[in-house]
């Protein structure tokens, strides 16, 4: 079976800790993965070149992996280097997602999604727009994800804010394998994501982030 066919219509977490934050190791990561393919997630999201060493020999599931950085010329943060698709390959990673928006970075779009086809991989652009989806397409990614949307721009989302359900129908409609992914904080909204199109939803936050959904319920206590 395929890499896509083994996501298809299922639920990917993205486990990614608060960075620097208690749980903010690879041998926690590993864990968390684990855990969640045992409640029935298909496949994981995965931050960092060490992560996704620790996690590749528990799993047999999918592993999107990414590499997040802050750089000084550029507001692309997920694997802006061709450098990081080499060193997420050789970790064990079966998708390698990068940021498919039209923005000023040290290597194109065009030469990551090649460049990820070249390792064997599958090729994931994460978009904030349609038009960046189009380009990907164009340009041979096999995923297209929503992630990017409503963060982007002048109208930024926050994590209280719904998912981008019309990002999800539009990207459907270029015809590729269609990720939903940004604000799916609830079952609620995963399963709407794909009553929208989407062949599989990425849950983040709400499954992983345990400081910030501790905050969420702190929030409604009389002590909080």
């Amino acid at each position: 079976m395929s890499v896509l066919e083994q996501m298809r219509g299922g639920i990917v977490v993205s486990c990614q800790p608060v960075d620097h934050g208690p749980m903010d190791h690879p041998q926690i990561v590993a864990a968390m993965a684990q855990a969640a393919i045992a409640g029935g997630a298909k496949a994981v999201r995965i931050e960092g070149v060490e992560n996704v060493q620790a996690v590749r020999p528990h799993l047999t599931a999918p592993i999107i992996g990414i590499v997040k950085r802050d750089l000084p010329n550029s507001p692309v943060r997920i694997t802006p280097f061709l450098e990081d698709v080499i060193a997420l390959a050789d970790a064990g990673a079966d998708v390698i997602a990068y940021d498919g928006t039209d923005r000023t970075r040290p290597h194109s779009t065009a030469d990551l999604a090649a460049g990820i086809v070249a390792q064997g991989k599958v090729a994931m652009a994460d978009c904030g727009e349609l038009s960046d989806g189009r380009r990907a397409t164009e340009e041979g990614a096999q995923i297209l994800g929503s992630t990017l949307s409503g963060y982007l721009g002048e109208h930024l989302a926050s994590d209280q804010d719904v998912p981008d359900y019309v990002m999800v129908r539009k990207l459907k409609r270029l015809g590729l394998f269609t990720m939903a992914e940004g604000r799916y904080t609830s079952p609620a909204r995963a399963r709407e994501g794909f009553v929208h199109g989407a062949d599989a939803v990425t849950v983040g936050t709400a499954l992983t982030r345990l400081e910030i959904m501790t905050s969420w319920f702190s929030a409604e206590a009389p002590n909080g």
